[in-house]
Order: structure tokens, then C-alpha cells, then sequence
């Protein structure tokens, strides 16, 4: 199956894209926090990203869901920075403290190469919500070099219904995470009190466009994964996030319910969530997804390497 963007970029549409996006950089209104800063000058919004990308690391990571993983791995590239700063981030340097390299669109495309050169089965962009117009303006140089594998948009959830439409044709896998049903907790947490209903509307549109998860050989090919890491005394909302992905988006959504809950960041100090997950917790949080009807849980036990560059 070939992945969609290529047919984007023999149209010449991709590059218009990327130009369309680019040009949001003056304002940027890219993710939800719609902060309004000039990147191009140097401004700063909420995530601290400029007009270049960050870039932590990028690697063949086979701690991913089984149909990204494959037999050659996913080929993980982690962005420095984010738009929803969970204060309980397991990534915290990355997120929060900006560990990486600002790198150009030259040697991001190059990055993609490099993952594909070594087998892996998708190049997967790691918190790339406020990167979306870097990537689109690497991807074409990509193509040009060879890119032939699918890409995936391995997010928060806090995205843009507009944004992800703009995508569409680009993106042939979606990751979101689904973290919080009650704004409450996504306000105490993320400072995102809107993130339940923006992650709900950019499901919907993720959907939309690529339907449930499809796989050739056992590995992803197109498609939805969905991710909700269950979290102490119930703040997640589990169970009101797992009955919606059923009935509102599709009972064959691949989901992944996560159980490596621990209190990183800032949590330790938060009087709900400074504990580690209790095995009850996560066979609860199963039995939830299991009477909600979902039929495609991804399986919990997998190996954990990384292969960095």
C-alpha cells in the first residue's frame, strides 16, 4: 500500500502545503492555545518552539505498539518541546526543560532517510503538534531522497480539528492519546481545560480521514491507534473516554490502555496522582475497555529496545 503523501507531492500539492503552513508561523494558532506569536521573530507561545524544530533524538524504538513495531521496529523521531506540558510528563527533559537540537528542514529530511535506510517499517513523529509546518516542509526534500514509508502523527491528543484536516492526505497512521475526560483534571494537570473536547474533535476528524487501523504482514499500514494512559483514582476519566472511543468513533479502534503510570515531572507533589498505579487500577481500567465493547486492545506484554543513531 502506498503510503498517501507521495500521490500529495507527485500532485504538488505537499509543497503548496508546506508554504500554506509556513506561512502560519507569523501568527501561530497551529495547536489550541492559538498563542498568536510571530516564530519567524523569535517570539515565543506557550510551547517555547521558534521557526526550527527541535529535535531530542531519533532512533528504531521496539517499545511501541506491536503493529508499528513490526520486525525492523518504528522509526521514532522525538521533538523537543510540546503544546500541553502535562506536569506529570515522563518525558519531562524533553517537554518541559527542551533537551535537543534545533535542526533545519535539510537534516530532518535526512533523519527520515536514515530511519528508512535502517528497515524501520514508519518514520513516527513524536509530540508534532507544534511542528506540523517543519515537517511539512522537510517531507517534500524526503521524498525526494527516497521517503517510501508511512508516516505517523504520534500526539497528545490537544490538536487542532483544523489542523488535523489540513493534514489530511499526509498522515496515513494517527497515535493520539485521549489522557483526560474532565476538564478539571486537563486544566490542574495541562493547564488545557478545553482538552477533552479538542481531543475528542481531532479523534473525530483522525477517523474521518483514515479509518480504523488496517495492517499488511502485521504491521500498520493505515489507520487509527489509540492510546489512554490510565492514572491514579480514576482522574483519567477511563471509563467515559473508552465508552465514547466505542460508540462515537468505532468498537474496532485499535487501542492501547496503558498501565506505566508513574509520578515524573512535578506529580510527586499533586496529592492525587504522587503515586504509582495499582494493579487493580489497570485490570479495572481492561474490564472498562472490555464492556465498553472494544474489541482490538493492544496485547501489554512487549519487548523494550532502543536502537539509537
Amino acid at each position: 500500500m502506498e503510503p498517501s503523501y507521495l500521490a500529495l507531492h507527485r500532485e504538488g500539492k505537499l509543497e503548496r502545503l508546506a508554504r500554506l503552513a509556513l506561512e502560519g508561523l507569523y501568527a501561530c494558532r497551529i495547536c489550541p492555545r492559538e498563542c498568536g506569536v510571530d516564530r519567524t521573530a523569535g517570539d515565543k507561545g506557550f510551547c517555547g518552539a521558534g521557526r526550527f524544530a527541535e529535535v531530542a533524538s531519533y532512533n528504531a524504538h521496539f517499545g511501541e505498539e506491536s503493529p508499528l513495531v513490526g520486525v525492523h521496529g518504528s522509526g521514532t523521531i522525538f521533538f523537543s518541546r510540546c503544546n500541553l506540558l502535562c506536569s506529570f510528563c515522563q518525558n519531562y527533559e524533553i517537554s518541559h526543560l527542551a533537551e535537543g537540537t534545533e535542526v533545519g528542514p535539510g537534516e530532518l529530511a535526512e533523519f527520515m532517510l536514515r530511519l528508512q535506510d535502517a528497515g524501520c517499517h514508519n518514520i513516527n513523529f513524536v509530540t508534532p503538534t507544534h511542528v506540523v509546518p517543519q515537517i511539512l516542509e522537510a517531507l517534500p526534500r524526503a521524498v525526494d531522497l527516497g521517503l517510501r514509508v508511512p508516516l505517523v502523527y504520534n500526539s497528545s491528543g490537544y490538536d487542532k480539528k483544523e489542523t488535523i484536516a489540513m493534514l489530511r492526505g499526509v498522515f496515513d497512521i494517527y497515535m493520539p492519546d485521549f489522557k483526560f475526560w474532565d476538564g478539571e483534571w486537563s486544566d490542574r494537570y495541562c493547564r488545557a481545560p478545553d482538552y477533552p473536547q479538542r481531543a475528542a474533535e481531532a479523534l473525530r476528524e483522525m477517523h474521518r480521514q483514515v479509518g480504523d487501523l488496517r495492517l499488511e504482514d502485521g504491521v500498520a499500514v493505515r489507520g487509527i491507534l489509540l492510546r489512554h494512559l490510565v492514572m491514579p483514582g480514576g482522574v483519567a476519566g477511563t471509563e467515559r473516554i473508552l465508552d465514547f472511543v466505542a460508540r462515537e468513533i468505532s468498537p474496532d479502534t485499535y487501542v492501547n490502555v496503558m498501565d506505566q503510570y508513574r509520578p515524573c515531572g512535578t506529580a510527586g507533589r499533586d496529592e492525587w496522582i504522587n503515586r504509582r498505579l495499582t494493579a487493580a487500577e489497570y485490570r479495572e481500567a481492561v474490564e472498562a475497555a472490555k464492556r465498553a465493547g472494544l474489541r482490538r486492545l493492544d496485547p501489554r506484554e512487549r519487548p523494550r529496545l532502543i536502537f539509537q543513531f
